[in-house]
């Protein structure tokens, strides 16, 4: 029978640590490393209960995945009841999920002394400055994490830095307190596995396809406790209409939740220019000068030609705002080197961009171009199909052939192999982000 068994939780001041233990089957999906979880603030007081939700976050859809049940000793009762919900949210959305039961020794219903707080996952990008705009008034906790687009590994040192440097700025300027959370939840996972076995069935990777909405929320649960959040948001990536498979969704996030906190898929009611605009009206009335961070290449400001710069410079000008002013360097002339990058798939592409591509093609409709080049490009974004030019998107196919190696490889000796896999894969990566 397949199963995942959570051996040993504690917390030892601002450190989360677990153990976990597998069946033959599904030792592939994990690596030798106990799971461990940095706060920044103390968590010895939390319960069990509670403490075990973090760990649980990452394994449970690796084990829907596989049709294994899970087990651990205690869990919070309102973290329980939402992993059900999540888990009939995940099976309604792809095929190869099998489900699985949790079973527990205790259930608690935990009871957090404090309350009242709310908190934001916040990276500084369209979506999370769009949903921080929104609920200002709360004076949400800025929550960053460490684990996944930025890993624990001591080359991401400099971008984490970055990244807590830029986010605290923010908040002493806007007077609001921080949350810095560290894991190891990718590393932990052998997520290049998963990665190989389950990128047949997802349009992006297996985390940001099936387990972040779950992954980053349940991360937090032990500090959310000790702070006393009751409300945590995380900001939507898609919108109303766009039906995709995807890790974080109103259907996924909303059911999270565990004692004294509730989770909040926020601004899925606007599309992403629409958020766009609801920032040129913050800055147009509160902070003229706001910049954002969304770059797939720098964390210490935007590098202006990876596919995400353009695409969020692009809809500044639709929505009223000078990109070079936010954070973006930009020129109309670069509208010509926009159109080359995705007619020659420079970039690798997936549902998500060609929606949010289609979002700025609809509002180009209704925009006055205010140069010939933008007039051109306008023009050219209207008849492009923009299908094709994901479609003709594609990952190398070197790496296509790693994936599919890996899947097929005994544990043994995907074991032997795993290091020089792993080198390989962020290889590729490298090499095709960069252009």
């Amino acid at each position: 029978m397949s199963s995942i068994v959570i051996d040993r939780v504690s917390a030892d001041g601002t450190t989360l640590e677990c153990d976990v233990r597998t069946s033959a089957d599904l030792e592939r999906f994990f690596t030798t490393e106990s799971f461990r979880t940095e706060y920044d603030v103390s968590i010895e007081d939390v319960p069990e209960g509670v403490l075990a939700i973090p760990v649980l976050a990452q394994v449970c859809p690796v084990a829907w995945a596989n049709g294994a049940d899970v087990y651990v000793d205690e869990v919070d009762a309102a973290f329980a009841r939402a992993l059900e919900d999540v888990k009939a949210s995940l099976l309604s959305m792809y095929d190869f999920l099998e489900g699985g039961t949790l079973y527990a020794k205790r259930t608690i219903d935990a009871d957090p002394a404090d309350g009242g707080e709310s908190g934001l996952l916040f990276t500084g990008g369209v979506d999370s400055t769009c949903s921080y705009v929104r609920h200002r008034e709360e004076n949400p906790t800025l929550i960053s994490i460490r684990g996944w687009t930025i890993t624990p590994d001591s080359a991401d040192d400099e971008d984490w830095e970055h990244l807590r440097s830029r986010v605290s700025s923010f908040a002493d300027s806007h007077g609001l307190e921080t949350a810095f959370v560290e894991s190891n939840m990718l590393s932990f996972l052998a997520h290049p596995m998963l990665l190989a076995h389950y990128k047949r069935h997802v349009d992006g990777a297996w985390y940001s396809s099936v387990g972040h909405g779950l992954g980053l929320l349940g991360l937090c649960a032990p500090m959310a406790y000790a702070r006393g959040i009751d409300d945590l948001y995380v900001a939507a990536t898609h919108w109303e209409g766009i039906d995709l498979e995807w890790g974080s969704r109103p259907d996924i996030d909303d059911h999270v939740r565990w004692a004294g906190t509730q989770c909040h898929h926020d601004s899925y009611d606007l599309t992403r220019q629409e958020r766009l605009d609801v920032i040129a009206d913050y800055v147009e009335t509160e902070e003229p000068t706001l910049e954002l961070q969304t770059c797939n290449v720098r964390m210490d400001g935007n590098c202006g030609e990876c596919e995400k710069c353009y695409r969020t410079a692009v809809g500044l000008r639709l929505s009223g705002l000078e990109p070079t002013v936010h954070g973006y360097p930009f020129a109309d002339e670069e509208y010509r080197e926009i159109r080359t990058a995705l007619e020659e798939g420079q970039w690798v592409l997936g549902q998500d961009e060609l929606h949010m591509w289609a979002d700025i093609r609809d509002r180009a409709r209704e925009t006055e171009p205010e140069s010939l080049e933008e007039e051109v490009f306008f023009e050219w974004l209207e008849s492009a199909d923009l299908e094709d030019l994901v479609s003709e998107s594609a990952s190398p196919l070197s790496h296509r052939l790693l994936r599919a190696g890996a899947r097929n490889a005994p544990t043994s000796v995907y074991n032997t192999v795993y290091p020089a896999w792993t080198t390989a894969k962020s290889g590729l990566r490298r090499v095709r982000s960069g252009r």
